[in-house]
């Protein structure tokens, strides 16, 4: 998975890459479709800002923010977010399955 990071008017420390990249990575435990991210750092005054953009192959992308006083809450906002679309996304696709026909067969008995 290619993990791509935009910086706007800051720079971003390493220790923050690292990071960021361990999580979004981490991310794939939820869809196995997770073909690329890209993660936009942008400092305003004094707020920080991080939204994370995930590309899943044949979805519509899974879009989060996070706004704090510094870089990691803010990642921490938005990785959080992500976690919860796809699980939510995941959680909709296996809730809409048919039973399997054990499952049927048994209550008929």
């Amino acid at each position: 998975m290619r993990v791509q990071f935009v910086a706007r008017h800051c720079k971003i420390p390493p220790s923050i890459r690292r990071r960021a990249e361990e999580q979004i990575r981490d991310l794939q435990r939820f869809d196995s479709r997770l073909s690329s991210a890209s993660l936009v750092f942008d400092a305003e005054r004094h707020l920080k800002k991080v939204e994370g953009v995930l590309v899943l192959d044949g979805t519509e992308p899974a879009v989060a923010q996070g706004e704090a006083d510094e870089f990691k809450p803010a990642l921490e906002q938005a990785v959080n977010r992500l976690g919860r679309i796809l699980r939510r996304r995941r959680d909709q696709v296996t809730d809409h399955r048919a039973p399997k026909l054990s499952e049927v067969v048994g209550e008929a008995e």
